[in-house]
């Protein structure tokens, strides 16, 4: 169905003035996510700033058969919020209200434009924290959080945000609204559509709040170990031992040479050349320090060169600040296409073999991270900047990657989603039946299929 500019005129005027920008310089700038992909040309963005705003657009896209594609802050790494042509793009990030902060409940109901970090912040006010920290937590949003099911640092002891998520209100393709789960800390009635939601991306609705589980902040400072390796398997290896000897980390995270080398060629960290590569863990429990002591020995163990435990807050700040630096200090070396394959934990030295394997037979430079006690890594193909899409051998290595977690029992995607990036391999995992089905249930909530078309199935 073609849209004429009469058409997209009836939804400035549904809506109140200003929420509907049709200038294609400022559309632009709201059609792109963090990915190198280019954007089809959006008809207009709608500058939701509250629920009503995504009620009239829905039911203005079901009556005129125009697709939608919800967005938070555009931080996504797939393809997910990325425009398709001749759709809308809904903006939620003006829908920033922490409506409810329940100490006695250890809950909050939020709107999706809340910032993570923000959500946390104000839940340690009350002794509180919310779990869910991706690296991007400072800039992401609650809803695109929710979208993908993201992760982050802490995953590895506090899960990811389908964990934290227990209740949604939701907008459907028509416009009608819809509340799941519960408020409750149990609730098993009917089917789990909340959790169907949490990384849907987008495909079956739009989420207006949430209703969120907050945990007990820790009463004392984490005990944190920085680990150096001359080998990345050693290192892998270091984190399969932490995880089978049940020291329960609240953060594990490992760093290649490569990565470790971006950061500090920007930021001059004191590499050493015989590093390969770096274990960064904390124990947040009440016995911190005597597991941060177990999971020295076993770096020791495993090789490491280097150890150190710490529970000073300015040291782990630091070490925890190497970390969040690496997909920055990637994107000043070209432009990147970044993955995100899990495998089962003790599988972790054989992936970090086959993507270092990778990197040398198709000669692209792989710059890995991982949330390693999740076996979930984040490997970042990188190439020239102006090149308008991945040439060849990167694609070819992607492939080689992807299949090499597959073999070991893995999946494509932890908590990136799968948005346009990854649509090519979904039959690798997935199959006939499974994509059947879930074009199925697409069809139920989304029968004109209007609802970011193109991702995530």
């Amino acid at each position: 169905m073609v849209v004429s500019s009469s058409t997209i005129d009836l939804l400035v005027k549904a809506l109140p003035h200003g929420r509907v920008i049709t200038d294609p310089d400022v559309m632009d700038s709201y059609a792109r996510d963090r990915t190198f992909l280019d954007p089809g040309a959006p008809l207009g963005v709608v500058l939701a700033a509250g629920r009503d705003d995504v009620v009239e657009t829905m039911r203005w896209a079901t009556e005129h058969r125009v697709p939608v594609v919800p967005r938070g802050a555009g931080t996504g790494l797939a393809g997910g919020a990325t425009a398709t042509e001749g759709s809308v793009v809904l903006s939620l990030a003006r829908m920033a209200e922490i409506r409810e902060l329940s100490p006695a409940d250890e809950i909050a109901v939020v709107e999706p434009g809340v910032i993570t970090a923000d959500l946390d912040a104000a839940a340690r006010e009350h002794g509180l924290m919310y779990a869910p920290d991706p690296s991007s937590y400072e800039i992401s949003t609650i809803g695109g959080n929710l979208a993908t099911n993201a992760g982050g640092l802490r995953c590895v002891k506090y899960g990811v945000t389908r964990d934290s998520a227990l209740g949604l209100e939701v907008v459907l393709a028509d416009g009608r609204i819809l509340n799941t789960g519960r408020r409750t800390v149990k609730g098993v009635t009917g089917y789990d559509l909340t959790g169907l939601f949490v990384g849907s991306e987008g495909t079956l609705g739009v989420i207006t709040a949430a209703t969120v589980r907050l945990r007990r902040a820790p009463l004392t400072a984490p005990a944190t170990i920085a680990a150096e390796f001359g080998s990345l398997r050693d290192a892998a290896s270091a984190v399969s031992a932490i995880i089978a000897a049940g020291c329960q980390p609240s953060l594990l995270e490992l760093l290649d040479r490569a990565t470790l080398k971006a950061i500090d060629d920007w930021r001059n960290i004191g590499l050493e050349p015989s590093v390969a590569a770096m274990l960064i863990a904390q124990s947040d429990a009440a016995d911190g320090a005597d597991a941060a002591r177990r999971m020295h020995d076993l770096c020791v163990e495993h090789g490491a060169s280097f150890v150190a435990v710490s529970d000073s807050p300015a040291e782990t700040e630091g070490l925890i600040g190497i970390r969040r630096m690496a997909y920055p200090a990637k994107e000043r070396l070209g432009s990147c296409l970044v993955e995100d394959v899990c495998v089962p934990r003790s599988a972790l030295p054989d992936m970090m073999t086959a993507i270092e394997a990778a990197s040398a037979r198709h000669d692209v430079l792989i710059c890995t991270v991982a949330h390693a006690g999740d076996g979930n890594l984040h490997p970042v193909f990188v190439f020239d900047h102006g090149v308008p899409e991945p040439p060849k051998q990167v694609w070819d290595a992607a492939d080689e990657v992807f299949r090499a977690a597959l073999d070991l029992g893995g999946t494509l995607t932890g908590e990136h989603g799968v948005g346009l990036l990854k649509r090519r391999w979904l039959e690798l995992e997935s199959g006939p039946l499974t994509r059947d089905l879930q074009a199925g249930i697409k069809g139920v909530f989304d029968p004109l299929g209007i609802l970011n078309p193109g991702k995530a199935i």
